[in-house]
């Protein structure tokens, strides 16, 4: 079992420590996301290391496409694979089976769909999802849900939430089987449950008492950062916190801006994930503490100051605006890499400034300052 300690709280920000047989977490904190078991534009496992990265997110659907989890399985695990030595969260492919399949038939069992690399048929239900991620051997998996289109009307949410809970309870069990089985790679492997329910608070509240009966090992809030406004989200993440369980680390999935990830932290979230920092940086979106460049604009072609003169980065310690500008004009990889490995360091950092702050006492001083700074565009 992961033991989950609250070191102090400031309001409903929580400082704490996840513990997992793959090391320790300081949160609140966020996962970077390798979703073929490398991050888009370069980074390798060594890599995020040096962006100070606690944890890699690697995505079962994609996995079990390709390369296949079996051979993942054979060659070790996803720890031996991509050669990160940390905590892997592995998501269950639900997103994904929803998001990617333009055909797909949702039964009690589980769901059909079309590989959107070569259009085979897959099946994928809870026993599936967990069968997956067990031969990935990930630290934490996270249960098969499904992901309502928003807006969905109320009853089908409803209809969706109360599926998903059924669906939970069979990936408990399944998780409980896998976990006894000799050749299992990681017997210690944790159980996340997600919360769903669309926009509509009391399907949210219900969904989250549900599943806290279940007692497991964290809990996620899905379903958001799909384009509803983000007072919405923030409404949702408030509204269910009072019945999240107080000793379980808490997850909101796919969120989001420094913005998002400040707000969500004074509502009680520990941890986050999202594409953004890496896909932004890949188009030369950057992230600073005074707010967000785009290095493709023409007053950076003679600028040789490091893309933050604040930040320890490896790109900003060792290269200019300039220079990174020019990269991205020439069409040349090394823009990507540079620009992905410094949105990476700067989210990590983020959330460590964060954690001081928690620290401190000082987390108001600092969601004030920040919060709308950090999403502004300079």
């Amino acid at each position: 079992m992961a033991e989950f300690k609250i070191i102090k709280q400031c309001g409903k920000a929580r400082l704490g420590e996840f513990t997992t047989v793959h090391g320790t977490v300081k949160t609140p904190a966020f996962q970077n996301v390798a979703t073929c078991g490398a991050i888009k534009g370069a980074l390798d496992a060594y890599d995020l290391k040096d962006v100070r990265a606690q944890v890699q997110l690697c995505n079962t659907y994609h996995l079990h496409v390709r390369p296949g989890d079996e051979l993942i399985k054979e060659l070790g695990g996803l720890h031996k694979f991509t050669g990160w030595d940390g905590p892997i969260l592995t998501d269950s492919g639900g997103f994904q089976v929803f998001s990617l399949a333009k055909l797909r038939q949702i039964k009690e069992e589980g769901v059909t769909f079309a590989s959107h690399i070569d259009g085979r048929r897959i099946f994928m239900g809870p026993e599936e999802s967990m069968r997956i991620q067990s031969n990935l051997g990930s630290t934490i998996a996270m249960a098969f849900d499904e992901c309502v289109e928003n807006p969905s009307t109320y009853e089908y949410s409803k209809k969706s939430c109360e599926r998903t809970t059924r669906w939970l309870i069979r990936c408990k069990e399944e998780m409980a089987r896998l976990n006894a089985l000799p050749d299992t790679i990681n017997k210690n492997q944790l159980l996340f449950g997600i919360n769903q329910g669309c926009v509509y608070d009391d399907l949210r509240i219900e969904h989250m008492q549900r599943i806290a009966e279940l007692d497991l090992d964290g809990y996620a809030i899905g379903g958001l950062a799909v384009g509803e406004p983000k007072e919405d989200m923030y409404r949702i993440i408030s509204v269910v916190e009072p019945y999240a369980p107080k000793n379980k680390i808490r997850y909101l999935m796919g969120v989001g801006t420094p913005g998002n990830i400040i707000e969500s932290v004074s509502r009680g979230v520990d941890l986050f994930d999202c594409v953004m920092p890496s896909r932004n940086a890949r188009h030369g979106q950057l992230f600073t503490m005074n707010g967000i460049i785009n290095i493709n604009n023409a007053k950076y072609m003679k600028d040789d100051t490091p893309i933050d003169p604040d930040c320890d980065c490896p790109t900003c310690r060792r290269h200019s605006k300039a220079y990174i500008r020019h990269l991205f004009k020439a069409k040349e990889m090394l823009a990507m890499r540079l620009c992905v490995t410094h949105n990476l360091y700067f989210y990590n950092t983020l959330m460590e400034k964060i954690r001081d702050s928690l620290e401190n006492g000082t987390f108001d001083e600092f969601r004030e300052k920040y919060v709308d700074l950090l999403d502004t565009r300079i």
